[in-house]
């Protein structure tokens, strides 16, 4: 099991994205800010450095303007991005962290121990055993290359994320497929706005029901606070989220428990 809470509210790259409350995203403040807030899992991205460092940033490119990969850990860093590691210790070992990988056309040619999939695969052996994580991406050869090498996965739950081009129905197959633990289906091919979700096909609760008798679990990203309450009753097990206070307040007055 990945999220034992259902739903688990997942803060979207911290507190939430953009600067939310006064927190730029994807910063070591925004993580912490989210934990506060009573948050027990958080959802990042990582790019690589030229140097080969995985740093947190969700863009290609720095807010300088320059390629991320293109820039050395020590100039990203003088840019306000941070660390993935630094991330990690700084955080409470009991949160668990959802890493959204970004690769880069580099990972086509490079030498794998170079590659986005390996240098990822090198931080979980670090951290194995010391907290909950979801790996995912919308890149599929990402979680296909740590499932089909278990001892590198160090233990990280796998998943694959899909945006509006594609339907939750595909990312369901796909993902069960392909052995992963999770499908991160963007919100609307989940139909949450919906007034009336009833059991049909193409449902929430259908979907949801199917990727469960798959074997997996489903997070929807970026839920708002009614999207989030129609995403629990339908059975999510998370829901990504840049609103944090609001949607807890939401799932509160619906009388659903969230994690």
């Amino acid at each position: 099991m990945i999220f034992e809470v259902k739903p688990t509210v997942v803060g979207h790259r911290g507190f939430g994205s953009g600067t939310a409350a006064g927190y730029r995203e994807n910063s070591v403040e925004s993580f912490l800010a989210a934990v506060a807030r009573g948050v027990t899992w958080v959802e990042l991205d990582v790019r690589r450095s030229s140097d080969g460092e995985l740093m947190v940033w969700h863009d290609p490119r720095s807010p300088a303007g320059r390629p991320v990969i293109t820039q050395t850990a020590a100039q990203l860093a003088a840019d306000g991005i941070v660390a993935l590691t630094a991330v990690l210790a700084a955080l409470p070992a009991a949160v668990g962290v959802n890493i959204d990988v970004k690769t880069v056309i580099e990972d086509a040619t490079e030498p794998e121990p170079r590659r986005t999939h390996a240098l990822l695969a090198a931080v979980l052996s670090g951290y194995r055993g010391t907290r909950p994580f979801l790996v995912s991406s919308f890149d599929p050869s990402v979680p296909a290359y740590l499932a089909s090498r278990p001892a590198l996965a160090a233990g990280a739950a796998l998943g694959l994320i899909t945006s509006e081009n594609l339907s939750a129905d595909q990312c369901v197959a796909a993902a069960a497929n392909l052995g992963l633990d999770a499908a991160c289906v963007y919100t609307a091919t989940l139909h949450l706005d919906r007034d009336d979700d009833g059991p049909g096909r193409g449902s929430a609760t259908h979907t949801i029901e199917l990727a469960h008798r798959a074997g997996l679990e489903v997070m929807t990203w970026t839920a708002t606070p009614a999207q989030a309450v129609r995403a629990a009753a339908a059975g999510i097990d998370a829901v990504c989220v840049d609103e944090i206070p609001a949607v807890q307040a939401a799932l509160a007055a619906a009388g659903l428990v969230c994690g």
